[in-house]
């Protein structure tokens, strides 16, 4: 095959949606080409129609809700569109292979690792002798540079961290040599230097397997360190292409330039004096995970480490580190989600960590937390108003005077009051964000953990939402705990930042002294991870 001409060719393709929405097409005549030793880049918000490009070419698309009405799809010259069911089934796997977003869902948890790389090659290459399969799955799980691949293919998805599931996920992919791999959102949900080690497979994996990466997100960071070639889109059309360095640095579309300029960056507020008296005190905090294994095993893991902080009313401290620093342990035992084996939690003087039952209910509405996905965190059977006065309701206030206070609240974080009659999957998700949003505040907490609250969305959504956290709190005077991966989101809303590494704090100070003068060496590998590093950015016409 001559190696000029493209691995995937799409032209004028379009796709309908079901009437009666905003508009009539999820993709409206797109072209683009990927080659051999490729990255191309698809950037936009949600519904620009990334995805739906994704699933088309891998004919995945819901025949009864999206339908193909113009344009080709050709993979290595052959008409996608065309084929039979039995046919794209021989191309899935074989020619193309798709790695989604969440690995943790997209992998059998019933299933070993190992064998669900096997699984790939014994539907699609029977022939292919059992030892010659199982040398193939620790050959792949050595190129995607997962650890001791002879023990760890027995283990279970859950079993390893998220970088190591994507990992799995990439090996999959590559089981067969395809020529197209698309990714779709590959490392959204990864901390940066899992997400830079990422970044770097793909572009060491292209040159050792010669494939073309269609690669989906909407991070510009990750277009500055892999990108060949841009594609813009929104709301179904291509808006800008180009090489990456034109894009970023030289937008022409107004759009692109939005997106671009809503990509966090290192910033920090003014540095505050916190004079009063803390609103939560952490003293030498300490919790430990305790699990079986299926051959009766014990086994520990620290998950907290005499951890010591204070929190000062107003205030925001930011929590960061990698996956499995201890994070979200954090959180859950300030909730008392989790209850810590030795340590302190003050609040205004008195120890939640030894509350309980009903006093310990009492206490939470307090301290409430705003979950990373905001689907998963709303009951969709409900209507966003039941969602909002439950919990004042349970705690005493009648239910005329929550159904107010929901109606304020639905206005302070810019919605209509009248959406409190819609379910959640009649909002976007930004949207939806902000109505997790309404429902901590419904109970008047002093003190508000935001778990990973921003990580999923879009820039722009993003950077909406970090307005309306500052927004809000200089108005109301709510202290935060802001756990995040994503340091240039920390940089931007915290006065503080905690830097934790297995367990324990390694590093406390003002955002701008731990991220511009930083002390602690892990400190700086984070810094150093971050992706797309600092580009420049042509400014708004």
């Amino acid at each position: 095959m001559n190696t000029s001409e493209p691995i995937l060719r799409i032209e004028n393709l379009s796709v309908a949606l079901p009437a009666g929405l905003d508009r009539s097409h999820a993709v409206r005549d797109l072209s683009l080409d990927v080659h051999r030793r490729q990255i191309v880049c698809v950037v936009g918000e949600s519904g620009s129609g990334k995805s739906v490009t994704a699933s088309a070419v891998m004919r995945l698309l819901p025949d009864k809700v999206l339908r193909i009405t113009g344009g080709t799809i050709r993979l290595e010259g052959e008409d996608i569109a065309a084929v039979s069911p039995a046919r794209i089934c021989e191309l899935r796997g074989n020619r193309m292979a798709m790695i989604f977003q969440e690995p943790l869902t997209a992998l059998n948890p019933v299933m070993r690792i190992g064998d669900q790389i096997a699984e790939v090659m014994r539907i699609h290459r029977p022939q292919v002798a059992p030892d010659a399969v199982e040398a193939r799955v620790l050959e792949l799980m050595g190129d995607v540079h997962l650890p001791d691949p002879a023990a760890l293919r027995r283990v279970y998805p859950h079993q390893i961290s998220g970088g190591q599931r994507q990992r799995v996920m990439i090996a999959m992919a590559l089981a067969l040599e395809p020529a197209l791999i698309i990714a779709d959102e590959p490392t959204t949900a990864l901390d940066v230097t899992t997400q830079a080690q990422i970044l770097r497979l793909f572009r060491e994996l292209l040159t050792k397997h010669d494939s073309g990466v269609l690669m989906i997100t909407h991070d510009f960071g990750v277009v500055a360190d892999v990108a060949d070639h841009v594609v813009v889109m929104r709301r179904g059309e291509v808006v800008e292409r180009g090489a990456p360095e034109q894009v970023l640095n030289r937008p022409a579309h107004p759009y692109t330039r939005a997106l671009i300029e809503a990509v966090p960056r290192f910033r920090y507020r003014p540095t505050r004096l916190a004079t009063a008296e803390p609103v939560l005190a952490v003293e030498d905090l300490t919790l430990t995970y305790r699990s079986t294994s299926l051959l009766g095993r014990k086994r520990e893991t620290r998950a907290l480490d005499r951890v010591s902080f204070r929190l000062a009313p107003g205030e925001t401290l930011g929590i960061v580190g990698e996956s499995g620093s201890g994070k979200t342990s954090l959180a859950k035992t300030l909730l008392r989600f989790e209850t810590p084996d030795s340590g302190r939690i003050l609040f205004r003087g008195d120890d939640v960590a030894a509350l309980s039952g009903r006093v310990l209910r009492d206490f939470r509405r307090h301290i409430q937390m705003v979950f990373q996905d905001p689907y998963k965190s709303l009951n969709p059977r409900r209507r966003i108003g039941q969602s909002l006065i439950e919990g004042p309701v349970q705690h005493g206030l009648s239910r005329v005077d929550a159904v107010a206070r929901a109606r304020e609240l639905m206005e302070l974080v810019g919605l209509s009051p009248d959406a409190l009659e819609r379910f959640p999957h009649e909002f976007s998700g930004g949207q939806r964000q902000r109505v997790c949003i309404a429902r901590a505040l419904a109970m008047q907490p002093s003190i508000i953990v935001a778990d990973e609250a921003v990580s999923a969305l879009d820039v722009s959504v993003q950077a909406q939402v970090l307005a309306l956290f500052e927004a809000l709190q200089r108005r109301i005077g709510f202290a935060m705990i802001f756990v995040t991966h994503d340091l240039r989101v920390a940089s931007n809303i915290c006065d503080r930042i905690a830097v934790m590494k297995r367990g324990r704090i390694v590093e406390l100070g003002p955002a701008q002294a731990v991220f511009e003068q930083p002390q602690d060496d892990y400190t700086r590998e984070l810094i150093a991870a971050v992706p797309g590093g600092v580009f420049e950015v042509a400014p708004a016409a």
